[in-house]
């Protein structure tokens, strides 16, 4: 397997390069795409469930934007120091009923010294949204990248 850059002990410009990767590779909706960036045997609890390894990880996501439709994130780095990064994210995505959801997290990761996630630990809120008052209408453009997306 190869290394998945940039490894750590990560400084605040190559934690920023992770956090904008995840937050691409989430944005493309592809479960198995996103997975290649944790380890074989990585370690998730998001929300109220408990995931180990790649196999449930791919399962995980696929069930979630099945039902997270239009699903759009922004990812902030809050924190690092050597292997582990701090995340805050929010998404917004519509239910099969039409319902849209605003949702505000924050993450912490731990990686390996080839650059896989080897933990994600994800505390997540939602709130119920308009379509008016949508504001992620997709991924970041490219004049948007590194700039801090606001809470409200």
């Amino acid at each position: 397997m190869t290394d998945r850059p940039p490894l750590p002990p990560f400084t605040r410009a190559t934690a920023a390069q992770k956090v904008q990767a995840a937050e691409d590779a989430w944005n493309t909706r592809d479960p198995h795409r996103v997975a290649l960036a944790y380890s074989e045997d990585s370690v998730w609890r998001n929300r109220d469930t408990f995931l180990t390894g790649r196999a449930e990880i791919v399962e995980f996501l696929t069930a979630k934007w099945a039902r997270e439709l239009e699903y759009a994130l922004r990812k902030d780095l809050w924190a690092f120091d050597g292997d582990r990064i701090a995340v805050r994210f929010q998404y917004e995505c519509r239910d099969a009923g039409g319902q849209w959801w605003r949702s505000y997290g924050n993450e912490l990761w731990e990686f390996d010294g080839r650059g896989l996630m080897t933990r994600r630990e994800a505390s997540i809120n939602d709130v119920r949204i308009t379509e008016a008052e949508r504001r992620i209408l997709g991924p970041r453009p490219e004049a948007e990248r590194g700039l801090t997306f606001p809470l409200q």
